[in-house]
């Protein structure tokens, strides 16, 4: 009891967190903080599914360093509050999309707090992570039906990345063109839902969660940019120096989450679900075995060049200035976790697209070559599916079946996610006309 007070002193003196550092009044004691998004879902092997399946708390247990590491696992709604938290030394590694990403590196640079891009999570290489939706009995039709019309989207996040870039390309102003609401995503989708927002632009898994749920559609997918998208994890450069080996753990329990992600897609979107109250349904609709995202740590050249081209927006915007990618980069340690499989992951494309049915009942979806082989299974099968997926016909972004724009061509019958895409190809071809999807299920059977 005497020597309370000098405890009390000790704990006074010390940090208010241990992030990474070891706790006071223990010296073999370790605290890793890792800061996630639990229902941003492409980034689940870094968060969610990786928390589940207790992989990193395995590796770090296989240290053997005479030291015992706890795991403070701290959810966020988005990236922000992990950029503010990680430059404040209260977060290890986070992860978040790749605009948020180079704030976090923009923020960390000024307070001089560096972090480091350390791995990828999921990615698409076309940009089909952010949709633009509207609510279902809404008449716009097109992007240039939006001048003028009020838009919801999250400033500073990938999702407002892709409406920038999409209103440019569609000759609208994305400052004075539209009146932009900058809200959480959870605000923009109830201010859709009541009407005080003509569309929504937003990243995973809002777009595919208000359209499985009844309360919207798609108006644009962002894979028409054709510009790759992805998420990715970052470290204080600090801790990273200071616990390089565990952060290597991280990475190779998130290589190991990614694996099991692969081989057990079903289970991987039913343990997400659960833990995020998302309908397993719309976790499989990005995170399935043809989901739009690709999962792999691997840091791409590809997706580096991508978000060198990001800055530009976030300056235009005034939310950072110049930005060194090259120097928040850093594979080293994701090179070193994952020892000679590296460049197998380095050099590994996405699966090619393919409809897919999820039977009530089972843990395994069925692929078909061809949407038409999907319909006609489904219309033999009414009452025995769970879910049913396409993929665009142009962009190869996977959407539900009874929510594509679906196109009959000859004896072809093609899924879009939007209705301009499907109008393009219309146009392009010669008695192809847009049929409902009922129409496309008769013609099919």
């Amino acid at each position: 009891m005497k020597h309370k007070p000098v405890v009390a002193a000790l704990l006074l003196l010390a940090p208010l967190t241990a992030c990474g550092s070891v706790q006071a009044g223990d010296g073999s004691t370790v605290t890793v903080t890792v800061g996630y998004q639990s229902r941003t879902i492409n980034t689940v092997t870094a968060g969610t599914l990786l928390r589940s399946l207790g992989y990193f708390e395995k590796e770090l247990n296989s240290l053997h360093d005479g030291r015992t590491y706890k795991v403070d696992w701290q959810d966020y709604a988005t990236g922000a509050p992990i950029t503010a938290q990680m430059t404040a030394g209260k977060i290890d590694i986070g992860s978040m999309g790749d605009f948020p990403l180079l704030i976090n590196a923009a923020r960390g640079k000024q307070l001089g707090k560096p972090t480091r891009l350390v791995s990828v999570t999921g990615y698409n290489l076309r940009g089909g992570l952010n949709t633009i939706v509207t609510s279902p009995d809404s008449k716009l039709a097109s992007l240039a039906d939006l001048r003028g019309k009020k838009v919801s989207t999250s400033v500073g996040s990938a999702a407002d990345g892709t409406l920038v870039r999409a209103l440019q390309r569609a000759g609208i102003d994305p400052d004075k063109g539209i009146e932009k609401l900058n809200q959480q995503p959870a605000v923009g989708a109830s201010a859709l839902t009541a009407g005080s927002t003509d569309a929504l632009s937003q990243f995973v898994a809002w777009p595919g969660l208000l359209t499985y749920q009844g309360k919207a559609k798609a108006l644009y997918d962002g894979a028409e940019l054709n510009l790759p998208t992805f998420h990715g994890v970052t470290a204080r450069e600090d801790f990273a120096e200071k616990r390089p080996a565990v952060l290597e753990a991280f990475l190779k329990a998130q290589a190991e989450a990614t694996d099991y992600l692969d081989d057990h897609p079903v289970a991987a979107a039913e343990s997400v679900a659960k833990a995020t109250g998302l309908p397993a349904e719309v976790v499989y609709l990005y995170n399935g075995a043809h989901g739009i995202a690709t999962f792999d740590p691997a840091v791409k050249p590809r997706l580096v060049s991508a978000l060198k081209q990001d800055v530009s927006v976030l300056k235009a915007a005034k939310l950072t200035g110049d930005i060194d990618v090259d120097s928040f980069v850093d594979d080293q340690y994701v090179r070193k976790a994952l020892g000679a499989g590296y460049a197998a992951r380095l050099a590994a494309a996405p699966a090619a697209s393919a409809s897919e049915v999820w039977p009530k009942g089972a843990s395994r979806t069925q692929s078909f070559k061809t949407p038409s082989e999907l319909l006609a299974y489904v219309s033999a099968h009414r009452d025995g599916i769970r879910a049913a997926y396409v993929p665009d016909a142009t962009t190869g972004t996977l959407w539900f079946a009874d929510k594509a724009i679906w196109v009959a061509d000859g004896d072809q019958l093609l899924p879009f996610v939007a209705p301009e895409t499907a109008r393009a190809y219309v146009s392009a071809h010669g008695g192809a006309r847009v049929v409902t999807y009922a129409d496309a299920l008769e013609r099919a059977s």
